[in-house]
């Protein structure tokens, strides 16, 4: 995935794609995929997995007819936002009402009531209850999304690593000299992060002129009728633990599904977690076999799997699965890349493509 190849990919160029704090967001890597399949003719992709929906925004710029998928509900507001939505933007009007009491409206209070000193102040929390609200009564889907988009990088960035996996605000709060995070960010109003994420999403809107969609699935659950899938499934580390993004971004998915939060949170957990549920794409036990699912179920497609060189299972088993279902596969050994907050400095960016000709 060399940078001269990169460069000459200008139309599949995603340096519009907002900034991101998404973890194992492939962001600055889209580029460089995208380039490893210029050889390959397809029009259709299924981004299976879209997280934060950069390599989608990328096969979107290339003019492809994209359809991002994900099973939380808050990064499908992410994919409407950025992969569907082709010209709608959010005005400033709309952007500076989002934080503010308007006179007729009941508000309410569940963020105030239950996460009192957990991740933000208490103002902040009366702030995010009333965001929701209005963002909620927003009609149009495509300004709710762009307005949802703003909120969880608001959230995000006014966070210590960038997560909900604990309780410690107190990061942010106690008058000591500090070695890390950026203070500066954790102090500016989440008006002033708002206003400024809006802008980013506004200025990625896009219209490629291929027809893309956004649809929240399980990816065994999506129709197999593309001409490529993309998969960047969760991460298990070599000694099987596996990164869970519905444990992590919690508060992002109940924010979305406010009315439903109450009923789905586990209330002996400290920081307010979701009730846990079984996940097989964390489970080192049974990813092997959710792998072999997947990639049968989309044996006619060309199958790009975006993988760690230290993941399992291991890239060589990948292959051998892969092989199982396409003629030809190639693993493709790309560059070391630590992601944000990662200490695993050994492993590297695989890519693995399965075609039934040679590419």
């Amino acid at each position: 995935m060399s940078s001269s190849t990169v460069a000459n990919q200008t139309r599949a160029d995603p340096s519009r794609f907002p900034r991101t704090r998404y973890q194992g967001s492939k962001r600055k890597l889209a580029g460089a995929i995208l380039a490893e399949l210029r050889n390959l003719e397809f029009t259709t992709v299924l981004d299976a997995f879209g997280g934060s929906g950069a390599v989608s925004y990328a096969f979107k710029r290339a003019g492809k007819q994209v359809t991002y998928n994900d099973i939380l509900a808050f990064n499908h507001q992410i994919g409407l936002a950025l992969i569907e939505n082709d010209t709608v933007r959010l005005d400033d009007d709309q952007v500076n009402a989002i934080g503010i009491r308007h006179t007729g409206v009941e508000y309410g209070d569940f963020i105030e009531r239950t996460f009192e000193g957990i991740y933000f102040t208490d103002e902040e929390n009366r702030w995010l209850d009333v965001a929701v609200g209005n963002i909620r009564r927003l009609t149009c889907p495509y300004e709710r999304a762009i307005a949802w988009f703003a909120l969880f990088q608001s959230a995000l960035v006014k966070r210590p690593y960038n997560l909900f996996h604990r309780c410690n605000l107190y990061m942010r709060t106690a008058d000591v000299q500090r070695s890390f995070g950026n203070k500066a960010s954790w102090d500016r109003s989440f008006a002033e992060h708002f206003r400024v994420f809006a802008a980013e999403a506004n200025a990625a809107v896009v219209d490629s002129g291929g027809k893309c969609r956004a649809i929240c699935r399980d990816a065994l659950e999506v129709e197999p009728d593309y001409d490529l899938v993309y998969v960047d499934t969760p991460y298990i580390n070599r000694s099987g633990v596996g990164v869970d993004y519905r444990e992590f971004y919690h508060f992002l998915e109940g924010i979305v599904r406010y009315d439903e939060w109450p009923e789905m949170i586990d209330v002996d957990s400290k920081h307010r977690r979701l009730a846990r549920r079984s996940d097989p794409w964390s489970d080192a036990d049974s990813c092997h076999d959710t792998f072999r699912r997947l990639f049968e179920r989309f044996r006619d497609s060309i199958l790009v799997v975006s993988y760690r060189s230290d993941g399992v299972p291991t890239v060589d088993q990948l292959a051998g699965m892969l092989r199982d279902v396409k003629r030809q596969v190639r693993v493709i050994d790309g560059p070391s890349y630590q992601y944000a907050l990662s200490t695993n400095r050994r492993s590297r960016e695989v890519l693995l493509i399965g075609t039934d000709s040679a590419a």
